[in-house]
């Protein structure tokens, strides 16, 4: 609901159980009054008559309590947007009129040929918040900066920070410290989202896990970001974030030409960090990720069983053990295509190698539909190899600099996909790929950083970091359109490409390339703190773990691990026995049977990872799953008890694996209950309302 004031310039937002409140000052400044709970309009107007705060020497009246501070004019906080021309740098816009679309508030303003839209829409308790930039001038138009949005926090003694650091396969790892004055910048510079950092913040002043007040911010944008978190000298916050990692020139609008920011989304709850955590996952299942209401396949990756390895018939052996086991998409990894027999050569010839598929893809794709599975494939089409038909014929199509080495990571370059022609002929590709086969899902990988990020020619080579970006999301959207039976996965070396924007084009993750069950349970842990599970893609590989630790681990703890989210499969099955086989069957169907509840259910985090026992629970309707892990006992001490949450007091509820019948809370005691008996143990719970 968007309320308006009497006086034409108080805004009101209200969600299900929040409240946005802004309001244009007869000087045109836009100044934020409100977010937490829902409040009444005459309230909105109240906070709009106060007084402004006393005169302070080398003080801003204004800082702090803008919605979207510009550069120029009596500002120091960090400007959202910068703007310059030949003649001139920084706005002074004038307020041109409010219009609301739907469940959209558009404020217009305009400076000197530049117009500037704010966009506010509330989802539930999610304002998603972005900015239109169009030059209505007659001359070109520098942006420096174009952040998203600047969210103002309510003053309080102090406030605590949380968010998600990392690298390759360590992803997600969550820290929470106190915020100090000056700022907090988290960020990418490598030209996608980047291991090091998920673009999410949460702020609070003394939550816990399901109690307080907790202020989220996340960022859709799939390229280089960055998010500032500052503590003002009068200790207000606010939080500042959107594409590009500095202040050096994102793009140049010529005449007639208009940019829109990515989102920047906005979240309050009085839920603690595990209500904050459900309201999002809620947001993204309903509004973000596309058929989110179906269930993801469990699936079989051939790549730890084969890497470049790959022929036709192993495939097929794959698949049939694959098929014996229950799983329903079976996807051939890296090394089908091209000259792709290790990772020095092939990437960018996009066609099926004639040594290895003969007759092409359709043959394997049509068998392995006939074990009752869908076919998947392994692309990167943003990179290309050196030794390769592509770069052969356009090595002009790179991102590089005139003079410069061109720097390789994992032997590739990557394409500037920025080029039209680039564009079109991966269109192209891609189009006559999955013409070609009965291909059902692909997996997107990327699998370095930008490093050379020029473009010969160009006038503006610069916006190479943001109209790569807008290409790779253009095309996802031309494939999903041409191909809407094909399911999308986005991949980055892992976790590397991770965030609302590409999320809204794709059907799950790939959320590290780190499948050790153990390392796992803490980038899950972090994961979970703003992504739902329904997007979360787990694999069950082999023990020893091969990638990173040599960790054995048995196959009970392996699949409970993974299947705290979208369960694959990723192990050598040629090489398991026969009592393996058929103990991956039973978990692969106790999966399908929790699957609804996991993927689509709201999620508990009843214990952390933090050593000894931990737990996640998900609840759906009046059905419950417990995932519980034990790493570790130590002197004899056995973990606390676990008490289930979300469930209603006056229940009556069945334990499904032994009868149990539990009324209203229920506590699930170490050992008897939960099942478990030593180190790297783990076990599935389920309870039914009855």
């Amino acid at each position: 609901m968007i309320e308006i004031g009497a006086d034409g310039r108080t805004w009101l937002l209200t969600g299900t159980s929040s409240g946005y409140a802004l309001h244009l000052t007869e000087r045109d400044e836009l100044l934020h009054l409100h977010w937490g709970p829902r409040i009444t309009l005459a309230d909105a107007e109240a906070l709009a008559a106060r007084p402004a705060p006393p005169y302070r020497p080398f003080d801003s009246p204004l800082d702090g309590r803008e919605e979207y501070p510009v550069e120029g004019g009596p500002r120091f906080v960090r400007p959202a947007l910068s703007v310059r021309t030949d003649e001139r740098r920084g706005t002074e816009w004038r307020f041109e009129d409010a219009a609301t679309e739907g469940d959209e508030l558009r404020l217009r303003f305009s400076d000197a040929g530049l117009g500037i839209t704010l966009h506010y829409r509330l989802r539930g308790d999610v304002v998603e918040r972005r900015v239109t930039l169009a030059n209505d001038g007659s001359e070109d138009l520098e942006l420096l900066r174009a952040d998203s949005a600047t969210w103002t926090l309510p003053e309080r003694d102090g406030w605590r920070l949380s968010h998600l650091h990392g690298r390759w396969a360590a992803e997600s790892r969550l820290a929470r410290s106190p915020l100090t004055y000056g700022e907090k910048v988290i960020g990418s510079r490598r030209g996608h989202t980047g291991h090091q950092h998920l673009p999410w913040v949460a702020l609070d002043d003394e939550a816990t896990e399901e109690s307080g007040e907790v202020y989220g911010c996340a960022l859709g944008w799939s390229g280089s970001w960055r998010i500032a978190v500052a503590q003002l000298p009068d200790a207000r916050v606010q939080i500042t974030g959107g594409a590009g990692h500095d202040d050096s020139g994102l793009l140049l609008l010529a005449p007639g030409e208009t940019f829109t920011t990515p989102v920047f989304a906005g979240l309050w709850s009085d839920g603690g960090f595990g209500g904050a955590s459900r309201a999002w996952h809620a947001y993204q299942r309903t509004y973000v990720v596309p058929d989110a209401e179906r269930d993801r396949p469990v699936l079989f990756n051939s790549w730890e069983a084969t890497t470049f390895d790959i022929s036709e018939e192993q495939q097929r052996v794959l698949a049939r053990r694959a098929a014996a086991m229950g799983v329903e998409l079976f996807v051939v990894d890296d090394g089908w295509f091209g000259a792709r027999t290790h990772d020095h050569a092939g990437l960018g010839d996009w066609t099926p190698n004639p040594d290895r598929f003969p007759a092409g893809l359709k043959p394997l794709a049509d068998d392995v539909h006939a074990l009752g599975m869908q076919f998947g494939i392994w692309v990167e089409p943003e990179m290309v190899n050196p030794d390769s038909d592509l770069y052969r014929a356009h090595p002009d199509w790179v991102q590089h600099q005139v003079g410069r080495t061109r720097t390789e990571f994992r032997n590739q370059l990557i394409l500037n996909l920025a080029r039209p022609d680039v564009q079109e002929y991966l269109w192209e590709r891609l189009d006559a790929l999955l013409s070609g086969a009965p291909i059902d899902y692909v997996k997107w990988d990327f699998n370095r950083s930008f490093t050379d990020a020029g473009w010969p020619g160009e006038r503006y080579p610069q916006k190479l970091w943001v109209a790569h970006v807008e290409a790779f999301y253009a095309l996802l959207d031309r494939l999903r359109a041409a191909h809407p039976g094909v399911a999308f996965e986005s991949c980055s070396g892992g976790g590397g490409r991770i965030d609302l924007g590409v999320m809204a084009r794709t059907d799950q993750v790939w959320t590290s390339d780190n499948t050790d069950p153990l390392d796992r349970l803490g980038i899950q842990h972090g994961f979970s703190q703003v992504h739902p599970a329904r997007i979360m893609a787990a694999w069950v590989t082999d023990s020893p773990n091969k990638l990173l630790n040599g960790r054995v681990s048995s196959l009970r703890f392996r699949f409970v691990s993974s299947m705290a989210g979208v369960l694959g499969v990723g192990g050598d099955l040629s090489r398991w026995s026969d009592e393996e086989l058929a103990e991956a069957r039973g978990w692969v169907e106790l999966y399908k049977e929790i699957r609804p509840v996991v993927q689509q259910g709201d999620l508990y985090r009843l214990r952390p990872p933090e050593g000894g026992l931990s737990a996640v629970q998900y609840v759906l309707g009046g059905e419950t799953v417990v995932l519980a892990w034990l790493q570790a006992q130590h002197h004899g001490v056995r973990p606390a008890p676990l008490r289930l949450r979300g469930l209603d007091p006056a229940g009556v509820y069945e334990r499904v694996e032994t009868g149990e019948v539990h009324r209203g809370a229920v506590l699930l005691h170490h050992g008897l209950s939960a099942g478990l008996s030593g180190d790297l143990d783990a076990t599935v719970i389920r309870l039914r309302r009855i």
